[in-house]
């Protein structure tokens, strides 16, 4: 068991890892108010690339959220 609890320790850390940077790299909701407050200089087309850009950067942090979450509580039950 030990080789495994290694494995998936360092797979753990890569994921949190992985997740905080997805965290930090998202942009905030007060911050596209201002943008469509301002007028920002996005065309039609750059506003929709960048929304589904967004989206799949939320899709990805609740995967790797849920993966990070999974995984910890498998080592916890593994390490007992």
């Amino acid at each position: 068991m030990g080789v495994l609890t290694t494995i998936l320790a360092v797979i753990d850390i890569i994921i949190a890892i992985i997740l905080v940077v997805l965290v930090i790299s998202q942009e905030g909701n007060s911050q596209g108010m201002g943008r469509s407050i301002q007028g920002g200089s996005d065309t039609f087309f750059g506003t929709g690339q960048a929304k589904s850009k967004e989206q799949l950067q939320k899709k990805l942090t609740a995967i790797f959220a849920s993966l990070f979450a999974i995984l910890t509580v498998v080592l916890y039950l593994l390490t007992r």
